[in-house]
Formats: C-alpha cells, sequence, structure tokens
C-alpha cells in the first residue's frame, strides 16, 4: 500500500544556489521515491533557476516574480499532482527514509489528517546539534507513547503542539485536498508563516500521525529571517499570532489554551527582542494586551519582569 501513496514535495527557494542541489538530492535519493519534486523559485537574481532545471523529471521548476515564501509555497501546491504534499526548504535536506515512514504510517493509520515528525537541529557545518522532540515538553511525552516508530496525537494533544511545536515544515505532510481548503500559507508574513498554517491545521483535524524517528536536518544558519532581524521576526510572530484570535475563539477548550500560552510566549519574546534595543516602553505596550488576551498570574509575571527591564 505505501508504494501506491502519493507525495509530491514543493521546495520554495529565493536565492539558493549554495544549497538548492543538496536538497533536491536528499529527495531523490528517498526510499519511497517522491512522484514529483516541485521547485518553485521565488523571483532569484542567482544561479537557482538553472541548477533545478538541470535535473529534468521528476524535478519540475516553476518561475514566478518575487512573492514570499507563501506565495511560492501556495504555487506549488496548486500544481501539484499528487495526493498528498511534502515540504522541504532549499537550506534544509531529508534523510532517505522521510518519505517512507510517512507512507508507512499512513498505511498503517489511514485515519490520521495529517503526518509530522521528529527532526535534528545542524549547524552550518552539518554537525548534530539536539533532536527536535526532545526539545518540547509534550515532544518528550509523545516519545513514551505508542510503539518504537509511530505515535498518535489526538485532539486533546494539539493545545500543546500549537503551543510549541516539534515538526516543521519539512516534517509536515498533509493531503492536498486539506491544504486548499485552508488557503494553503498566509501572504504577508516574512516569518511563522508555518506556525499559521499549523494552528488552523489543528483546528479542523481530529489526530494526527508523529513519527518518532529524525527524518530531516534544520540548518541554522545566521542569515534566517528570525536571527538577521530579530526585532521584525518578533513583530511578524505576534502579528502572525493576533490575526488568530477570531478563529481560535471558535475552537476547544485545549486549543483555546495552547494558543494563549503560544501568544503569551511570542509577546515575552517581543518584548525581550525591544528591551535589547533599549525600548523599554514599547517592550511594556508589547506585553501589556496579556491582561485581557490571556489573563493569568504567569502573564503578570511577565509584566511584571519587562517592568524592572
Amino acid at each position: 500500500m505505501t508504494d501506491k501513496l502519493d507525495i509530491s514535495v514543493v521546495i520554495a527557494v529565493y536565492n539558493g544556489e549554495k544549497t538548492l542541489a543538496r536538497a533536491i538530492d536528499s529527495v531523490l535519493e528517498q526510499t519511497h521515491p517522491a512522484r514529483e519534486i516541485i521547485v518553485v523559485d521565488d523571483g532569484s537574481t542567482d544561479a537557482t533557476a538553472g541548477i533545478a532545471a538541470a535535473y529534468g523529471p521528476p524535478v519540475f521548476l516553476l518561475q514566478q516574480p518575487n512573492r514570499g515564501v507563501s506565495a511560492a509555497r501556495n504555487a506549488g501546491v496548486e500544481a501539484a499532482q499528487g495526493e498528498w504534499i511534502a515540504f522541504l526548504d532549499a537550506d534544509d535536506y531529508y534523510y532517505p527514509q522521510r518519505l517512507g515512514l510517512t507512507a508507512e504510517l499512513i498505511a498503517e493509520y489511514p485515519e490520521v489528517d495529517f503526518v509530522t515528525a521528529d527532526f535534528d537541529f545542524r549547524d552550518e557545518n552539518d554537525r548534530r546539534l539536539r533532536r527536535s522532540m526532545d526539545s518540547t515538553v509534550l515532544g518528550k511525552k509523545l516519545l513514551k507513547r505508542g510503539d518504537d516508530r509511530f505515535v498518535l496525537m489526538e485532539a486533546s494533544d494539539f493545545g500543546d503542539f500549537i503551543e510549541d511545536h516539534f515538526g516543521d515544515t519539512h516534517t509536515l505532510t498533509l493531503p492536498k485536498e486539506t491544504f486548499m481548503d485552508l488557503g494553503g500559507y498566509p501572504d504577508g508574513f516574512a516569518v511563522c508563516e508555518d506556525v499559521h498554517l499549523l494552528i488552523r491545521l489543528c483546528t479542523r483535524s481530529c489526530m494526527a500521525g508523529v513519527v518518532k524517528t529524525p527524518v530531516a536536518a534544520y540548518v541554522i544558519h545566521p542569515h534566517s529571517a528570525t536571527r538577521s532581524q530579530p526585532l521584525r521576526a518578533q513583530r511578524q510572530t505576534v502579528a502572525a499570532w493576533c490575526s488568530l484570535k477570531p478563529l481560535l475563539a471558535k475552537s476547544s477548550p485545549a486549543l483555546k489554551g495552547g494558543f494563549r500560552n503560544g501568544l503569551r510566549r511570542a509577546r515575552f519574546n517581543l518584548a525581550v527582542a525591544l528591551l535589547r534595543s533599549a525600548r523599554g516602553k514599547e517592550a511594556l505596550q508589547a506585553v501589556l494586551p496579556l491582561l485581557f488576551e490571556a489573563p493569568s498570574i504567569s502573564s503578570l509575571k511577565i509584566i511584571a519582569s519587562v517592568l524592572k527591564g
């Protein structure tokens, strides 16, 4: 049954000539072949397009003017022929079993709404730093549940998952139909667009499958949007979370709780970034909305800590 599972892989890229070939090769080397690899060049000015075009089928190149990563991924999914969609950023890469384990999980648990998985954080020299699931409370709990390979997340787990998720774009696999129904990734956010989609996905899901083995590498580098412009990134993160407040107001208690905790963390991180820029008044303004967004002792402690600088 796993041989019949059609998975299209979408790689959005902007000026990724240094790492794109590694990303594409990692998909071509999968134990479960992808139906296709759709590389969406988001207006690159380097050799990105030529690198992708040189491969030929099953690698297909789409080119568009620079519109951002959300628009690029959405264009790739729209063009995809597979029933299921997986994603990869050009600076990350899959391990050989990434798609195979996903296909096996779906064959064993066809009722899942989406699949996520563990992954490794690596530095620019490809040194393994840590595992993702070991880095979150829910991830550690799930590693003790299920069998050696897979575990199921139920709706009651989704609140903890959106608060501090261990999966990432390159470990997410979902039906194309679901992605299209959700409207894809949101335009207008340079960061946190992945969390935005994940939260919306959780609000309409009942069960998710988790591959407990690291299946991909997330490469940390200083040129990413979150590290090169931390203050802008934190502002965008808070804006992305706040845009979801109307949707989460109608969700389950578990999701509401996870959302409040996640928003609290996002506002605190923004305040820290502002304090580091000696903008104490703005830092306080960043966390004061917690008094009505997420009233709790934790929120009061955050506001007090910001007041102390």
